[in-house]
């Protein structure tokens, strides 16, 4: 949150909408608070806006401005459009220095185009990944490489996401390899105690069985690639009954429609409302083996030495895939039950998923990301 005792520090407005956008933003708002030279404006436009509340209580952060944006059935032209024009009026009234970004969002793109057309610098944080295929995941890989094109500065998470930038056209000089900001994230959830809050788990913390997490919600896994996850999801619990499934089912109608009414009768899958980003840190923590299609869980699993299977056939995150921590498995319904039975049955097979070198940072990322937008602001004038 700003400090207006603050008059001669440069502004960095920072826009975000989506729970994944508040966790990785969150430690560079708070390293934007401790910096005596910059001073934070924190915007939402609240694209997921109980999940979004949840992150920002985690971290103690208030937003200065709350547009709301999100209403029932929106199309992403509605939404994009919606984000421009308000995200504009925001700019118009604060007059930051910079804005920052994170990721691939339609709150991402908006937001880099309204403050592109009124010069002001966009500074993209978690820059330059790519899956390789501009319809999945839809529409992110189309949001990110619009980023790329008009951003100032680009704060990429790998030596990959630099040659991806390097391959566009961006110039050495805007790329600064930082890590990932996610690891500074998880690393100060997991060091606090959890609440031990989640109900359906009250003695999770107790339990002895070893434990599948599956997390999915991808718009591109809608329908019949949802329904196979639900199948996979009960042959594995009735082929391992000492087996706890558990699944934070996503507030989609449509991801609940595909996959409860198979699991709804089976002891040993527990369906928890999703939780707030604390309680997710320990639940990846207390967890064997995590199953998912987010882009997110990649990189926060593998620093917590758990397997993970996504749910995709491609992946803009390739690095865990080649450090041997993170494997594309698709969602057919044989070769999940497969892949998930191989890591509970083979101990080796396990062991090398677990043990690999997470390729994503040191917990340190945010602080350089502060660095470098000091660095840019002392060149540029004062808006």
């Amino acid at each position: 949150m700003s400090n207006s005792s603050e008059t001669s520090a440069r502004s960095v407005m920072v826009i975000y909408g989506t729970r994944p956008e508040a966790i990785k933003v969150a430690p560079v708002i708070k390293a934007l608070e401790n910096d005596t030279k910059l001073r934070p404006i924190v915007v939402v436009t609240a694209q997921h806006r109980e999940m979004l509340d949840q992150v920002n209580e985690v971290f103690d952060i208030a937003p200065d401005v709350d547009l709301n944006l999100m209403a029932h059935g929106q199309t992403l032209n509605a939404i994009a459009g919606n984000v421009i024009t308000k995200i504009d009026m925001v700019l118009e009234k604060h007059r930051p220095d910079a804005i920052l970004v994170q990721g691939d969002t339609t709150t991402v793109m908006g937001a880099a185009i309204a403050a592109f057309n009124r010069e002001i610098p966009v500074v993209h944080l978690e820059a330059g990944l790519r899956s390789g295929d501009i319809n999945s995941p839809f529409p992110e890989e189309a949001n990110r490489k619009i980023v790329s094109q008009i951003a100032r500065v680009h704060l990429a998470p790998t030596m990959i996401s630099r040659s991806n930038l390097l391959a566009d056209g961006v110039p050495d000089e805007n790329i600064h390899v930082i890590g990932n900001t996610v690891i500074d994230a998880l690393h100060w959830a997991v060091e606090r105690p959890s609440k031990n809050s989640i109900p359906g788990l009250a003695d999770f913390e107790k339990d002895e069985r070893r434990v599948l997490l599956v997390t999915a919600h991808r718009r591109e896994n809608l329908g019949e690639n949802m329904v196979n996850i639900g199948k996979a999801m009960r042959h594995l619990a009735l082929k391992y009954p000492d087996l706890l499934i558990v699944w934070p089912a996503h507030k989609n109608p449509k991801v609940r429609a595909s996959i409860a009414p198979q699991i709804e009768d089976l002891d040993n899958v527990v369906p928890i409302e999703p939780v707030d980003y604390g309680e997710f840190s320990h639940l990846i923590a207390k967890s064997d083996i995590v199953l998912t299609d987010s882009g997110g869980i990649q990189e926060e699993a593998p620093s917590l030495g758990k397997p993970v299977l996504v749910l995709r056939e491609n992946t803009e995150r390739p690095e865990a895939v080649d450090a041997g921590t993170v494997k594309l498995i698709g969602t057919d319904m044989e070769r999940i039950i497969a892949e998930v039975s191989r890591l509970l049955d083979d101990k080796k097979a396990y062991r090398e998923m677990a043990n690999a070198a997470n390729p994503y940072g040191d917990g340190h990322s945010a602080g350089r990301s502060v660095d470098i937008m000091n660095e840019l602001l002392s060149t540029t004038q004062k808006q």
